[in-house]
């Protein structure tokens, strides 16, 4: 083993420290282990993090770019765990404050249930060893806690409610198997429900706070360890400019749309999207709301016969795509819907989850008009696409890396992309009207997360007249956010949720978008012999051989290969 590939092993024992790590990213082993919330098994994982950073730093700077830029994301994925486990707020550990236990108990178990291409006997055997460690982690996890923020407390009681539905459909599964220690399990559900029962009412008996900004220096330390070279201020800056040009557009298409509909000219953007919410509203007979899957499902085959019909993109053959119903106790975080990647370092089919956030509230998140693009952004060309074909990639850290400024900037980039080559027809104008309205929301998360992790107010200001008044950050976000996009309360509630959680990954909305389209302008600028339709398909292709990696790296990748003129 040369020295490099004695890197990538620390590495991938790195990343599997976690059990649920193991099972999302298809390792086989740890699958029967809940993760150890302790600070002492925290510390272990950053102890390891500081190995490999010292055997990157002895290797130095190998000459092969695909080496050099696998250790920079190896390096990166150290410092971030080694950061995250520092992460301090008023003096106090972030890990004392943060309740995860409805996340960290269910995430595991149920891609065991759902993805896990295992007998289901094998499934079970884990999903029992887990349950049975549910009392012992929670008392672990009370054990490290010290005075959680109250949004977060909130969050994971809202979570713990979701889970005895959860364990009964597995035991109706076991059932259904002829699982033959049964017995055991449902003894081991009935359990973890009493242990979850008394975990929620010690949680509740803790003091809590409402602080959990944690800075500019260490939001600013944040965003650089997720390899994004933009300081702060000049991301709030994308944010601004956007604002300013999404705003024009979608006045353009207002004027155009009440003068197509025949509303009166001063209708508003917020009253011409309830309109249109009404209009096209999705048939849901006698509140049958799996039909909105089924809405969904069709059309993510159309889309992908509109892509095959242009070869607008190269898709793997041995990929696959489930539309689900998010689970109520992951309803607290997906706010409309999401994605469950590929198990990365799986052999077999690449196969993603997309979960979409269903109740009689929520219908108007799901329309005609806002399907269509929520599949273009979840599944082929997005996400799903873009992962699964990560996945493939000859290396093992960038199938695995979490890119998420280069993720999203691909996503957001194709709900315009795809809409220009002419996805719905004569509905181009309204479906762009819906998609501009709702990537509103992606200005709004850069400055709600720069606030959320600053706790700085100035922030919040990228060109809405929006009151910033209250001690609650929540109601100063929420009344941007709302005033931004018009999402439901619901919506704006649980957007906030996540935002407040996943520091750092709110902003990668916009600024990857921002990033994208200015590394594919300057691809295209860089072949003016090439058709449109061909600069088109050679960007795709190399966006997507590339695997997961910052922007700045992509646009490295992409002046080593010499797809870009010298003077970008």
């Amino acid at each position: 083993m040369d020295a490099f590939a004695r890197i990538e092993h620390r590495y991938l024992e790195l990343i599997s420290q976690n059990p649920n790590a193991c099972v999302e990213l298809g390792l086989a082993q740890r699958l029967g282990d809940l993760p150890d919330p302790s600070l002492a098994a925290q510390q272990r994982s950053a102890d390891l993090a500081e190995l490999l950073l010292e055997a990157i730093a002895e290797l130095g700077d190998p000459a092969d770019f695909d080496q050099l830029q696998d250790l920079e994301l190896m390096r990166l994925t150290a410092e971030q765990i080694r950061f995250q486990h520092d992460l301090h707020v008023d003096g106090q550990l972030n890990l004392t404050r943060l309740p995860k236990a409805g996340y960290e108990i269910s995430s595991g178990i149920f891609l065991l249930v759902i993805s896990d291409p295992r007998p289901a006997d094998d499934r079970l055997d884990d999903i029992l060893s887990r349950l049975q460690q549910v009392p012992t982690y929670l008392q672990a996890l009370l054990g490290r806690l010290d005075t959680p923020v109250q949004r977060w407390v909130e969050i994971e009681i809202e979570t713990l409610q979701g889970l005895p539905e959860f364990f009964a459909t597995i035991i109706d599964w076991a059932s259904e198997q002829q699982y033959p220690q049964l017995t055991a399990l449902k003894r081991a559900v009935v359990q973890a429900d009493d242990a979850i029962e008394r975990y929620t009412l010690q949680l509740r008996a803790l003091p809590t706070t409402p602080t959990f900004a944690i800075g500019a220096k260490q939001a600013a330390q944040l965003v650089k360890l997720n390899g994004i070279e933009q300081s702060l201020d000049e991301i709030h800056q994308f944010a601004c400019d956007f604002v300013q040009r999404t705003r024009a557009e979608l006045e353009t298409l207002r004027q155009t749309l009440n003068a197509r509909y025949q509303l009166a000219e001063d209708t508003s953007v917020e009253q011409l999207q309830q309109y249109l919410n009404k209009r096209f509203a999705v048939d849901v007979p006698q509140g049958d709301l799996p039909a909105v899957i089924r809405r969904y499902q069709r059309e993510a085959d159309k889309i992908a016969g509109f892509i095959q019909a242009r070869d607008l993109f190269p898709i793997p053959a041995d990929q696959s795509m489930n539309i689900m119903q998010t689970p109520g106790f992951m309803a607290p975080m997906i706010p409309a819907g999401a994605m469950m990647q590929p198990a990365a370092l799986r052999a077999g089919t690449k196969t993603s989850q997309i979960y979409l956030t269903l109740s009689e509230s929520l219908l108007d998140e799901h329309t005609e008009l806002g399907i269509p693009v929520m599949m273009v952004h979840e599944g082929i060309p997005g996400h799903h696409l873009q992962l699964a074909t990560a996945c493939l990639n000859a290396s093992v850290v960038r199938r695995v890396f979490p890119a998420m400024e280069l993720a999203e900037g691909w996503t957001t980039m194709l709900e315009d992309y795809m809409l220009d080559q002419d996805l719905m027809g004569e509905l181009t104008d309204e479906g762009r009207f819906i998609a501009k309205l709702d990537i509103s929301r992606i200005s709004a998360r850069v400055a709600i997360d720069l606030y959320f992790m600053t706790g700085e107010k100035r922030y919040l200001q990228i060109g809405y007249d929006v009151a910033s008044d209250s001690d609650d950050p929540f109601d100063n976000a929420s009344r941007l956010l709302k005033t931004v996009t018009g999402f439901t309360d619901g919506r704006v509630q649980a957007e906030l949720n996540w935002y407040s959680q996943e520091r750092g990954y709110p902003m990668c909305y916009l600024l990857g978008n921002t990033l994208v389209w200015q590394l594919k302008r300057d691809f295209v600028a860089a072949h003016p012999d090439m058709s449109a339709d061909a600069q088109d398909k050679a960007f795709h292709r190399h966006f997507l051989a590339a695997g997961n990696m910052p922007m700045a790296m992509l646009r490295q990748r992409f002046e080593q290969l010499g797809l870009l003129s010298v003077n970008t």
